[in-house]
């Protein structure tokens, strides 16, 4: 069972994965995130914390980090493992943002209806919210040095 929304936001995907790797700011654009960090760099095989509003803190997993393409996190319950998959394609001068929750194992389908009905509404609030961050920053000048 899986949860996914995807989304054109105009600017760089490198613009883009850089508000994914500052997870302490993920905040900023998912509004489904209390609070969320990082014990170590924003690579594979790094774990962090994951506060939900309306959950419990969960430990998380960084098991796929390919810089300007995106990240999978997964958080594992009883008897299902959480998913979570940001892809990145780079289109034309923008990118397509994909996000994507995944349940997998035997109460998957039990999760997935608790859990993945809140996630079905807020995933595109959440894609939204990164679009306007993402081109907000694209359209800032950059500072010129001397």
């Amino acid at each position: 069972m899986h949860i996914e929304s995807t989304l054109l936001i105009q600017a760089p995907a490198a613009s883009v994965f850089a508000l994914y790797a500052d997870v302490a700011r993920w905040t900023d654009w998912d509004p489904d995130v209390k609070s969320a960090s990082l014990d170590g760099p924003f690579a594979t095989g790094s774990t962090g914390v994951i506060v939900p509003h309306g959950g419990p803190k969960s430990k998380v997993v960084f098991d796929r980090v390919v810089p300007d393409r995106g990240f999978h996190v997964l958080c594992k319950l009883p008897l299902c493992r959480m998913r979570f998959e940001h892809e990145l394609t780079p289109v034309g001068s923008g990118t397509q943002s994909t996000h994507r929750v995944v349940f997998e194992g035997p109460l998957a389908p039990l999760f997935g209806r608790l859990i993945g009905s809140g996630m079905r509404k807020t995933q595109p609030h959440a894609l939204q919210s990164l679009k306007r961050v993402a081109e907000e920053r694209a359209r800032r000048p950059v500072p010129h040095t001397a």
